[in-house]
């Protein structure tokens, strides 16, 4: 599948395996060569492989924002992209990918729910969870409210929906999978985002994107 991905390294689980460990600028600074060549570099390769079918890429910088945050730890135990409308993370933990309706503003929000709620949009999206389902990919939210959303009879029957405030089509393997470190997760990387295509094709009929000033 890709031509120059050689996969994440045993080596580049071990960089994270440390830094969750020992999460300082120390640790960085004496392994920043790892993470250039095992982590970052692999991603760039993945991404460049699939930009023309997925879309371009984007990877997010490894420093955290801790500026609001409790936890001072300055470095993030992930490296993550974006590519087009799915996403890509490798860790200590292994990898993980998907795609769906992530990071809603909240008139996308209001569609959303609009379009679970209708009785034929309703049930379309349940048709394609299914079939994900059945294929062996997860569909989650990130964050769901613990009862009905205003407007909103708690006895709808797509009331479980009606609590998502995002869905996401995702799957991830962890370290004892056999291909893990292998140019091989980048086939198990597509077949989940081309799986995942019918979700994002429901998202963007009924979804759309923000009208908020800014958003657009």
């Amino acid at each position: 599948m890709s031509a120059t991905f050689p996969g994440w390294s045993e080596r580049a689980s071990a960089f994270y395996v440390g830094l969750e460990a020992d999460n300082t600028k120390d640790y960085w600074t004496r392994n920043r060569a790892v993470y250039d060549t095992e982590v970052l570099a692999p991603m760039q390769a993945l991404l460049d492989d699939l930009s023309t079918e997925f879309g371009e890429g984007r990877i997010f910088r490894p420093n955290r924002d801790i500026r609001f945050s409790a936890d001072k730890s300055p470095y993030k135990t992930s490296i993550a992209a974006t590519l087009g409308q799915g996403y890509i993370e490798f860790s200590a933990r292994g990898i993980g990918t998907g795609a769906g309706c992530h990071m809603l503003t909240p008139d996308q929000l209001t569609r959303l729910r609009a379009a679970v709620a209708d009785d034929e949009t309703g049930p379309r999206l349940e048709a394609v969870i299914g079939e994900l389902e059945a294929s062996g990919i997860d569909v989650t939210s990130h964050d769901r409210l613990a009862t009905a959303p205003r407007g909103y009879a708690k006895d709808h029957p797509r009331i479980d929906l009606l609590r998502n405030k995002d869905l996401v089509a995702r799957s991830h393997w962890g370290q004892e999978t056999p291909w893990l470190h292998s140019p091989e997760a980048a086939e198990h990387v597509v077949a989940v985002l081309r799986a995942a295509r019918p979700l994002m094709q429901w998202r963007d009929e009924n979804v759309g994107a923000s009208t908020i000033e800014g958003r657009r």
